[in-house]
């Protein structure tokens, strides 16, 4: 083996990871799709629809929010509205903090609610409640808002809420049926925001964690009219099977799909008259810079997809399975090769370890492409540099992280079983290490062949 090719790989593999994460900067998206010019707000990038607000029809000018990158976004407004604005709440995961001179900020728990997020929702529900016509509300909203954003439905605890988030993690639901259900269960999710803020207006700013940038999945959109139904929701739980969901939740769904409860505001909904709806930044964002710091770094390059679902150990097999095929036909890119590819995976907890879905995706990975004769290095990570609950972004493997495993006493493949990929890198020193980088635009996985 040429320990120095691989090395060499495998820092390359982390300078394009670094690299995506650039154009998703929370605070540069927000600046580069709001500016002011002699009091005319303008929201949208050059050289595409632009919308303008004269500010002096305004009164007020607020900030609220939630999300992972939620504080850079606010920062952003700050240096842009300066002393314009009256007040702002937001509601972030604990550490993803910034010195903000107006804006109040909540920390609170993510993936599972807490009560210092229920309390951050109902005093930003409090306050929208309040606003009138000549209001003008900046909702700054991005990856981790349907956790963060959480105070529930009347009748409906806390305690509840977090016993079916779990259970709809743990069986592997998507984050689109995850979110019908929050929704339902929820006092400020499927745009009931907008239902509370109505008749201000309302500039919804967004940096996407959602496969296909679906505007009513990022944060459950609360600002954005909802699709789904209370009779939605309860079709999520019957499909998955899910026992033991607390008697509140089952009657809130079933007397909602009854039509005894209002449903979430749908569209042509007055309340979205004056509600703007902008997404600043998404995961194909990140592909693209990684594609052009691998073609800079003389790789190959192919961005296989944005969208990329399903269970988290199929999508690694198909990951390598074209790992292999570039080998042995190069197609469909030759070697050097650099394949890209994004979106968010699942995974069905069916042990009992310590892990997230880009660790999951390198463990089978390590498996699959174990004594690999080529030189192969694979990473994945979340962009927010947290993958599940943990204080890794993800991880990176090579032909070898395997038999580093046994040589430490450790098997790959049981570790695997028990969804305990976190101890196995650790003890590989395989974790990809990043800290909080304020941004969420689900996963990029790269994959480098030479």
């Amino acid at each position: 083996m040429d320990d120095y090719l691989l090395k060499q790989m495998r820092t390359e593999a982390k300078a394009i990871f670094r690299e995506s994460l650039r154009p998703v900067n929370p605070y540069g998206a927000v600046k580069n799709f709001v500016r002011i010019e002699n009091d005319q707000l303008i929201l949208g990038k050059d050289g595409e629809d632009q919308k303008t607000l004269d500010l002096k029809q305004f009164d007020r000018i607020s900030l609220v929010g939630g999300g992972k990158a939620t504080a850079p976004m606010a920062k952003a407004m700050e240096d842009l509205l300066g002393d314009r604005i009256h007040k702002g709440l937001i509601n972030v995961k604990y550490g993803f903090t910034e010195e903000l001179s107006v804006t109040q900020t909540v920390e609170a728990s993510h993936p599972l609610p807490d009560e210092n997020g229920v309390n951050g929702t109902k005093m930003i529900l409090d306050f929208l409640a309040e606003a009138h016509e000549r209001d003008l509300i900046f909702s700054l909203i991005s990856g981790g808002g349907s956790a963060l954003l959480c105070q529930p439905a009347p009748g409906i605890s806390l305690r509840e809420k977090q016993a079916v988030t779990g259970m709809l993690l743990d069986c592997g639901a998507g984050i689109d049926e995850i979110n019908a259900v929050r929704k339902h269960i929820s006092a400020a999710k499927g745009g009931q925001m907008a239902r509370a803020a109505f008749p201000a207006t309302v500039v919804n700013l967004m940096l996407s964690d959602v496969v296909g940038d679906k505007m009513d999945v990022i944060a459950s959109g609360p600002f954005v009219p909802d699709s789904s139904t209370f009779e939605d929701a309860l079709g999520i739980l019957r499909k998955y099977d899910l026992k033991d969901v607390p008697e509140a939740i089952v009657q809130r769904l079933e007397e909602g799909a009854q039509g005894r409860i209002p449903d979430t505001p749908k569209a042509g909904d007055p309340v979205f008259l004056s509600v703007s709806n902008i997404i600043v930044g998404s995961n194909i964002l990140s592909l693209e810079a990684a594609e052009k710091k691998a073609g800079d770094l003389g790789y190959n390059t192919l961005i296989l997809s944005s969208l990329i679902e399903g269970e988290t150990r199929d999508v690694a097999r198909v990951h390598c399975a074209i790992a292999r095929e570039i080998c042995r036909s190069g197609r469909p890119i030759g070697k050097p090769a650099c394949i890209i590819s994004g979106g968010e995976t699942t995974v069905t907890i069916r042990g009992r370890g310590l892990g997230g879905r880009n660790q999951e995706f390198c463990l089978m990975s390590a498996i699959e492409i174990a004594e690999f004769p080529e030189k192969i290095v694979i990473l994945s990570g979340g962009t927010d540099g947290n993958d599940g609950p943990t204080d890794a972004a993800g991880a990176i493997v090579d032909p070898y992280t395997a038999e580093r495993g046994r040589s430490a006493g450790l098997s790959a493949a049981d570790f695997l079983n028990d969804n305990d990929a976190y101890h196995f890198f650790e003890k590989t020193e395989d974790l990809l290490m990043t800290g909080p980088t304020n941004t969420n635009v689900m996963d990029v996985r790269l994959l480098l062949i030479r």
